[in-house]
């Protein structure tokens, strides 16, 4: 009989600084080991404890990575968030939370201030790689991924950032290489995920001819399936040259990616 794998304990961080960026996000500075914050993501599994709860009961990760959840009730939900930033020589990982909605990541990020806890159980890439020109379209979920796409793009890079947000009250400083125009989307009233702003603004888009292209979408669930069927169609795109993925969906609290 084969033993089970050993687990070990989830990697609990600390709330050291929050603040508003915009209206809707909320940037959260959190602190723990060099280990945690290297092995944090920069796609994050984050473990959400209830708001207010003095000892929430962590899950523990076996050894290829899942998740061993308490028996009961634990009051812990599991969400995927991009850190914005990571630094592990500091022992910290900055992650900003759109406040949309009453999911449990952005209910405990509206309540979260200095000392208050949350947990980590690993984390991924973000599916990106380096292309001569670059489509990244997404809403305010991927504005931390899409900051760290162009942050690390070559200074030679060109193509278009496609960002959907509310108004212009929601727009971040976003550094590009000089070749990446940055275009800024305004939904004015339409709620999130109801409209077709960015599917639109990619379809006005033609395929730069003998580039090396590479498209990089996360929104919406069903923003990013028509984005993905524009590019796999009309761009022609193959798997090797796109990265689309949902990072949430309508009916659903926003979070982040």
């Amino acid at each position: 009989m084969t033993a089970p794998d050993p687990t070990r304990p989830v990697d609990v961080l600390t709330v050291t600084s929050v603040r508003g960026v915009t209206p809707s996000v909320r940037r959260i500075v959190l602190s723990g080991t060099r280990e945690a914050v290297v092995a944090a993501g920069p796609t994050i599994s984050l473990l959400v404890p209830r708001v207010g709860d003095p000892a929430p009961r962590w899950p523990s990760v076996q050894r290829d990575g899942r998740i061993v959840w308490p028996e009961g009730a634990h009051g812990v939900s599991l969400r995927s968030y991009t850190a914005r930033r990571q630094e592990p020589d500091r022992g910290e990982v900055e992650i900003d939370f759109v406040l949309h909605g009453d999911g449990p990541a952005a209910t405990w990020a509206g309540a979260a201030g200095p000392g208050t806890t949350v947990a980590v159980a690993g984390g991924g890439p973000l599916g990106d790689r380096p292309a001569a020109w670059l489509l990244l379209a997404g809403d305010e979920t991927a504005l931390p991924a899409i900051t760290r796409i162009l942050a690390a793009a070559s200074p030679s890079t060109r193509g278009v950032a496609l960002v959907e947000v509310a108004d212009a009250a929601e727009e971040q400083p976003l550094p590009a290489p000089e070749g990446v125009a940055v275009r800024w989307l305004h939904r004015g009233g339409t709620p999130p995920g109801e409209g077709t702003l960015l599917t639109d603004a990619v379809a006005a888009l033609a395929r730069p001819d003998g580039e090396d292209v590479f498209a990089w979408v996360a929104a919406e669930s069903a923003t990013v399936r028509a984005v993905r069927a524009d590019l796999r169609g009309r761009w022609g795109l193959g798997r090797a040259q796109h990265h689309a993925i949902g990072y949430w969906r309508r009916g659903r609290a926003m979070g982040g990616g």
